[in-house]
């Protein structure tokens, strides 16, 4: 028996991702960037690859940048914003304490170089009140940053709520939608995100490529300099075959959304119920406002690695918490 219960931290390619990437391997190589023949059809591939990531965020394909995933999407977002905002003498930055660390170590670096941030706390399921976000808004904030859904506890926080919000104070809204992209309905527009991140390879596409979407109008800034791809906001040759791939997958993902969030929800509730009659259990998270595909719990006395290599000596796949801090002996600043 072989269990893969990890796809928080990283999902198998979809077949047809995968053929989508062999076959731009092959087929199309060409730069997109070169004016000959064989670049256009490249540059075509890539635009129509962004007219579906736009599709199924209800963006427009301009607002689409590709990125290397959503750290890096995270990155570019929050110090385009903090650039903006210091030029306006605002240097203060909302969040919460539960964000991943591709945004917490962000803001600590900010924080270094004058920012001010605050980090409002959630309830015990995980979840922020749209009036504490309230609270901590100030007339020198420039950018209020959120995660649509936990990575470690699948709690979806009330992004549409939050976005009205900032929409009305005229502040940047920021989220980190990582854990959401493929498993979640994402409209920018109806949820007044401003700039959002996702990363393919957490619905069944590539690793290595992601997205930035930036409203238009929005203050956007090189991450990375050099070249003038991505309408000089990302410099580096795009790395096509990826970026194709991503797209098939979020295309097939967003496709079948419904479909799978009845299936996967309903396989979640009935691993929760019988993991639950383990005596001392606890379950992590709201049980009801969560991602479809996310189940975190803990037993009294059991050490987690300990659990862990258990399982996987018996074939089954899982975490303790996210893949990006595995190898840090710290308790997990979520839980």
């Amino acid at each position: 028996m072989f269990v893969y219960a990890d796809n928080a931290a990283t999902t198998k390619p979809c077949k047809a991702a995968t053929e989508v990437v062999n076959e731009f391997n092959e087929k199309y190589y060409g730069n997109p960037s070169s004016l000959h023949t064989v670049g256009q059809i490249a540059k075509e591939k890539l635009e129509e690859a962004r007219a579906v990531m736009a599709k199924y965020l209800n963006a427009e394909p301009g607002e689409i940048y590709f990125t290397s995933g959503g750290s890096e999407a995270d990155n570019q977002a929050i110090t385009s914003a903090a650039a903006l905002g210091a030029r306006k003498g605002k240097k203060h930055i909302v969040s919460t304490r539960f964000e991943h660390h591709a945004v917490l170590h962000t803001l600590e670096k900010l924080e270094k170089q004058g920012f001010e941030v605050t980090l409002v706390d959630v309830n015990r399921n995980g979840i922020v009140k749209v009036e504490d976000i309230e609270k901590a808004i100030r007339p020198d904030t420039c950018l209020v940053t959120v995660m649509f859904a936990n990575n470690e506890i699948g709690t979806i926080q009330p992004i549409k709520e939050i976005g009205a919000l900032c929409k009305e104070k005229k502040i940047i809204f920021h989220t980190d939608a990582v854990q959401a992209a493929g498993h979640l309905k994402i409209d920018v527009k109806d949820m007044n995100i401003d700039m959002l991140s996702l990363s393919g390879h957490k619905f069944h596409g590539p690793k290595g490529v992601g997205v930035l979407y930036c409203r238009k109008g929005v203050y956007l800034q090189p991450l990375i300099e050099g070249g003038a791809q991505e309408k000089n906001k990302r410099a580096g040759t795009e790395n096509l075959p990826a970026i194709a791939g991503m797209a098939k997958a979020f295309e097939i993902a967003n496709e079948n959304l419904e479909e799978y969030t009845v299936k996967v929800s309903a396989l979640r509730d009935k691993l929760i119920r019988e993991l639950s009659k383990i005596p001392h259990s606890v379950v992590n998270g709201d049980t009801e406002n969560r991602v479809p595909n996310n189940v975190n719990i803990c037993f009294e006395g059991i050490e987690g690695e300990s659990l862990l290599l258990l399982l996987d000596e018996n074939g089954i796949c899982a975490s303790s918490g996210s893949a990006c801090t595995s190898g840090s002996l710290d308790p997990s600043h979520v839980l």
